[in-house]
């Protein structure tokens, strides 16, 4: 038997599809699919530090309620304004979404942290991701390395859009990660944000899909 939470873990090894799922071999019987923040975040990481290197970086997730909120004010065992009412609320919290990147992308371990908003949305969250380049880099030939990346190996997993879009329009999307190539900036050709939409419900529980289905492939 084989188990795969869908939640980060401390002990389990952590696969992301798309990044390091080929490292999985047969006899681990207990996977993490890690986080749907993480499932974002990775293949855009991984696209920019294979490309251009990050030195180091940090997130922000904007991201919809989930299910442990509160409806109204109450206690909160893991922080007092985890315990605010969601509905009405933007609430600052704690995330290990960006560090967990360090367990799946070994390169960039120590090199990104963050944190996350909870915001009165009820599905599709979005990352903000602020990175120092090793490699200079125009915005342009950043775009154009996800676009090619999004249309190559990691077709299906990270997406690239130029439309005007918001939140809504991505509900139902079941790819991790989609670049809104209109919504970041760089401040230099070192320093840039790049900002990628995900269906947190519908397209994480795509890649547990696609991760079952891989390991019972290896077998």
């Amino acid at each position: 038997k084989k188990v795969v939470i869908s939640a980060p873990s401390k002990d389990a090894p952590m696969f992301v599809v798309g990044v390091n799922e080929k490292e999985y071999k047969p006899d681990i019987d207990i996977v993490s699919n890690a986080s749907c923040t993480t499932n974002c975040l990775a293949p855009l990481a991984k696209v920019i530090n294979d490309r251009f290197g990050i030195v180091e970086g940090l997130m922000t997730t904007v991201h919809a309620i989930t299910a442990t909120q509160k409806t109204v004010d109450g206690p909160s065992s893991k922080d007092w304004r985890g315990g605010r009412a969601a509905s009405f609320n933007i609430i600052p919290s704690s995330t290990g979404a960006a560090k967990a990147v360090g367990k799946v992308l070994p390169a960039l371990n120590g090199k990104l942290t963050g944190m996350a908003f909870r915001v009165p949305t009820v599905d599709v969250s979005v990352v903000d991701l602020t990175v120092r380049l090793e490699k200079p880099a125009s915005y342009d030939q950043i775009k154009a390395a996800i676009k090619e990346e999004s249309e190559g190996k990691l077709k299906g997993i990270l997406g690239y859009v130029e439309e005007d879009l918001v939140s809504t329009d991505f509900q139902g999307d079941n790819r991790s990660s989609i670049f809104d190539a209109k919504a970041g900036i760089a401040l230099n050709d070192n320093f840039v944000k790049l900002v990628s939409w995900y269906d947190n419900e519908w397209g994480y529980s795509s890649r547990v899909v696609d991760l079952i289905r891989h390991m019972y492939n290896t077998q």
